[in-house]
């Protein structure tokens, strides 16, 4: 049986400014992830985690907590945008133009803004994507930007993997 490699993430030089990936995962976003993650982060906001005191604001029940859907679609965009990360540079232009609820699934796409050669690390060059995050129905619940220095083809850390062992009849 002939192994055949996976992928391993875009490298600097295959960006194009205006490319849009559509990321594949969406990911349905339930009460234990709202409640774990804003007792992660330590937010004391009762909209989050308290259904009673969420019950009397404008939105009626809980909301999921905003760090979280950053968190999570920047995830989302690992695949396609990131794999290959030397670091993350910074997220800018944050914007939340709908809530998230518990039970809400939220998927994402990236387009590529600008890329450039790094002036001070020749394995790397500068990427800049803005991502966006939506629900179900098609709500856009989170935009941002984005920059990363990305690695260039062959220039990264090598990605070791042991062989499992060849089985023999027996």
């Amino acid at each position: 049986m002939a192994g055949k490699e996976g992928w391993k993430g875009r490298f600097y030089e295959d960006f194009e400014v205006g490319d849009v990936y559509e990321h594949p995962l969406g990911r349905t976003v339930t009460q234990t992830d709202n409640i774990w993650f804003t007792l992660l982060t330590q937010n004391t906001a009762p909209v989050h985690f308290d259904a009673h005191y969420a019950a009397q604001t404008e939105f009626g029940r809980p909301l999921v907590d905003s760090t979280f859907t950053l968190a999570l679609v920047t995830g989302q965009s690992v695949t396609d945008v990131s794999q290959n990360v030397f670091a993350n540079l910074g997220w800018d232009a944050v914007r939340l133009p709908a809530p998230v609820f518990e039970g809400d699934t939220i998927y994402s796409r990236s387009e590529v803004l600008s890329k450039r050669e790094s002036r001070s690390r020749p394995d790397v060059g500068i990427v800049e994507v803005r991502t966006e995050g939506y629900k179900q129905d098609g709500t856009v619940v989170i935009e941002f930007r984005r920059t990363i220095m990305v690695y260039k083809r062959g220039r990264g850390p090598k990605r070791a993997r042991p062989r499992p062992q060849e089985r023999g009849e027996g």
